[in-house]
């Protein structure tokens, strides 16, 4: 899962080298913190949110298998 975040938000950003993600585990589920340059955020994030909503879909849909709720937050530097 997490290199399925890494590889998308790789490809959408200016500056590849800085895309890290941190697992979590909380109440909510598992948490995947995906943190980029600061320049980068709105391409991640996209015109009112369609590019993240579209990346956690993507990973809710691929998570089903490990029946665990997965959660992308994106995090500025």
């Amino acid at each position: 899962m997490e290199q399925l975040i890494r590889v998308i938000a790789r490809a959408l950003v200016d500056h590849p080298e800085d895309v890290q993600i941190q697992v979590k585990e909380d109440a909510r589920g598992l948490v995947y913190e995906l943190s980029v340059h600061p320049d980068d955020v709105g391409k991640v994030i996209g015109k009112q949110g369609r590019i993240a909503k579209a990346l956690r879909t993507v990973v809710s849909s691929a998570s089903v298998k490990e029946r665990k709720r997965v959660i992308v937050d994106i995090v500025s530097e």
